[in-house]
C-alpha cells in the first residue's frame, strides 16, 4: 500500500539546500519529512542545516533526528518552511491546526521566505471546512466565546487532552473546534474570527503556501507552484 504521506515528505527534502534555516512543520506528515531530513543530515547529503520548530513535539524530533535546532528568535529569517495540512485547495489556500500548533505554524509562515505545505491526495478539497476549524482563544471568556459560536451555529466543541481534560497548546491556550462543513465564503469567515476579542487565531491559511506538493495514490508526487506574482 503507497504511503503517501511518507512519499511526499521525503520528497520534500529535495528542495533544502546546505545553509538553509529551515522550519519544521508538526503533525504525522511532517513527521516524514524531519526524518528525512535528518537522515540526510547524519549521511553528509545535506550540510550547515539549521532548523526551527513550530512545536515542542517537532523541536524534540529534530533533536532526535539530530538536526540542529535553534528557536525562531535566534535566527535573522527562515529560508523553508515545510508542513502539512489538513485539508488544501489548489488555490493556495487551506486548514491547519488539527495537531494543535497553528499559532506557531502561522507565525513561522510569516517569517518563512518560502512555505511549502505536503500532503496526501485526499487532503485536496474543492472548498475548505469539512475538517474542523480550529480556532485557538484564551483562557479567559473562552466558554463565553463558546457560547457566541454556539449562538451563530458553528456547532463548536472544545478539544480534549483526554476523556475529562480540555487541550492546551504550547502557549498555554484553549482550542475551539468549528464544524462548519464545506464552506464558500471563507476570507470573510477568516476576518471574522481574526476580530474577536478572545481570539489569538484560527486554522484557516489563506494565501500563504507557495508549493504544495502531493503524494498521490499511485506513488507518484504532484507539485503544484503559485506564480511569480501570487496568482495561481
Amino acid at each position: 500500500m503507497v504511503n503517501m504521506k511518507e512519499n511526499a515528505g521525503k520528497y520534500a527534502v529535495s528542495h533544502v539546500r546546505d545553509g538553509m534555516v529551515v522550519g519544521l512543520g508538526t503533525g504525522s506528515t511532517a513527521y516524514y519529512f524531519i526524518k528525512e531530513l535528518g537522515q540526510q543530515i547524519a549521511n553528509g547529503d545535506l550540510q550547515a542545516i539549521r532548523a526551527v520548530a513550530t512545536s515542542k513535539e517537532s523541536f524534540q524530533l529534530g533533536l532526535d533526528f539530530g538536526i540542529d535546532m535553534v528557536r525562531i528568535d535566534d535566527v535573522e529569517k527562515v529560508d523553508l518552511l515545510v508542513d502539512g495540512a489538513d485539508e488544501a485547495t489548489l488555490d493556495f489556500n487551506g486548514i491547519k491546526g488539527g495537531g494543535g500548533a497553528l499559532l506557531y505554524e502561522k507565525i513561522l509562515s510569516l517569517y518563512s521566505d518560502r512555505v511549502i505545505w505536503i500532503v496526501s491526495q485526499d487532503k485536496i478539497k474543492d472548498k475548505l471546512g469539512a475538517f474542523p476549524i480550529a480556532v485557538e482563544v484564551i483562557k479567559f471568556g473562552a466558554w463565553k466565546l463558546f457560547k457566541t459560536f454556539h449562538q451563530a451555529g458553528m456547532n463548536p466543541s472544545f478539544r480534549k487532552a483526554g476523556k475529562d481534560k480540555l487541550y492546551c497548546t504550547d502557549a498555554d491556550n484553549y482550542i475551539i473546534d468549528l464544524h462548519l462543513g464545506p464552506t464558500d465564503d471563507i476570507q470573510r469567515l477568516a476576518f471574522e474570527l481574526k476580530n474577536m476579542v478572545g481570539v489569538v487565531d484560527h486554522g484557516l491559511f489563506l494565501n500563504i503556501a507557495d508549493m504544495i506538493i502531493v503524494g498521490t495514490s499511485d506513488g507518484n508526487i504532484d507539485e503544484h507552484h503559485k506564480k511569480l506574482d501570487g496568482s495561481v
